[in-house]
This record gives C-alpha cells, structure tokens and sequence, in this order.
C-alpha cells in the first residue's frame, strides 16, 4: 500500500484475507495533530483495517483510538508520544512513529495477527533469556516505505517487545520510524541503508538481525535505563 493507493476492493480483500487469523481483540492508539501530511491517511488505512477484520458479536477484533495532539495531551505526555503521526499496539510497547504504509504494512498486519493470537514466535531460548534481561531498552527500526526488508526487522523487534510485555517484563519499547516523515532521527544515526536498528540510541544493526544477534546486542546494554514506563517510553 503506497500513501497515495486507494482501498479498492482487492485491497480490501486482501487485508480481510490477512487479518482474518485473529483470535482476540486488539486495540491500536492513533497519535495525531495539525499541519500533518500523513495523519489523516493514518486513521484511514486503520479505520479499513478495523472495517476488515474479524467480527465477535458484531465488533471487530481490531479496534482504534484517535488522539489530537492539543486536545488530548494529557493521553500524549503519558504515552510519551512526540511526534505525529504515531501508531501504538500493545499500551505503547510496540509503536510506529510515522505511517506503516508501503512495504511496513506488511510487518504491521502480522504484528496484530501475532498479537491477537498470543504466540510472539520467537525460538524457546531468546523467549527465556527476554526474561533475564536487566533495564529498559528502546528500540528504533529505521525504516523506508519501499523497503522490502524492513518489515521483517519490524516484526523482530515488535516481538521482542511483545514477548516481554507477555512475560510480565514490559521493559523493550520497539519503535518503527518511517525515515522521510522524520527525516531528523535517520540524520541522527547517519542512516545510509536501511533497516537500521538502534538500541538506546546506539546504531546496532544495518539490515534485519538474526534474533540471537539482537539477543546479544540486548545484553550488552543491560543497565543502561531504568525499567520504568515513563523512562522506557522515553526517546532516547
């Protein structure tokens, strides 16, 4: 789905196809505000996606939230969100700052499948080392919407993060940032390719890591934030 494409009924159709693995309800937060190219596209494309997923005593599985920067702000300081547009699963563990259009919609719909049906399904060791883990760690997956790749370290790092909210460990904030909407953050890390991964702020990764790889990169920045929501949910 590119930014300008419309949601013909083939599209439709295809995302209904997609979504219809759902077992349980998903929530997503939409962060949105004025002067803003790509908000009103964002509430659509999940406006579309609710329309075509799964239905349970005539509601959707997948439902939205719309929050305006302005008028909501209280909702934005306490999600720690700074940018819009910005899209959250998962009370704001699992977030993409910048539309998950193009390619990303790929890795978008599959985290909520994911989500939905409770199985991250990441190997039994990097799920039982996730829980050893020490400190806050805020991923950030730099991304193009023509990316073909990109979604795939999307998804990693999303369950990453889903798998430590799961084991009651909510301590990995995954972050999907589309490079062109925050053209600020890629010159920050001196993106040159992408995906590009950073952890707390560090440039880790250049391409879509093995999960023992990301495992390891974890470990090597143990204790560096502090496990609280209002620091994990901070940029770094």
């Amino acid at each position: 789905m590119s930014f300008g494409e419309e949601w013909t009924p083939e599209v439709r159709a295809g995302l209904r196809e997609a979504l219809a693995d759902m077992v349980n309800p998903v929530e997503v937060l939409i962060f949105i505000g004025d002067d803003c190219p790509y908000c009103q596209a964002t509430v659509e494309m999940v406006q579309v996606m609710s329309e075509e997923s799964p239905k349970r005593n005539g509601k959707p599985l997948l439902t939205y939230k719309v929050f305006r920067k302005g008028e909501h702000d209280d909702v934005f300081r306490e999600y720690g969100v700074d940018r819009v547009p910005s899209v959250l699963l998962l009370d704001g563990y699992i977030r993409y700052t910048g539309i998950p259009a193009g390619e990303e919609i790929k890795g978008f719909v599959e985290t909520i499948i994911r989500i939905s049906e409770g199985e991250s399904g990441l190997d039994p060791s990097t799920k039982e080392n996730i829980t050893k883990l020490n400190g806050c760690f805020y991923l950030e997956n730099v991304v193009t919407p023509q990316c073909p790749y990109c979604p795939y370290a999307a998804l990693l790092i999303n369950m990453f993060a889903f798998e430590a909210y799961k084991q009651g460990k909510p301590c990995i904030v995954a972050d999907t940032v589309e490079a062109y909407e925050n053209e600020d953050i890629a010159n920050k890390y001196n993106v040159m390719s992408v995906p590009a991964i950073a952890v707390n702020g560090t440039v880790e990764f250049v391409g879509v890591p093995y999960e023992e790889d990301l495992l390891a990169k974890l470990v090597e920045h143990q204790g560096e934030r502090e496990c609280k929501r209002e620091v994990c949910f901070s940029r770094p």
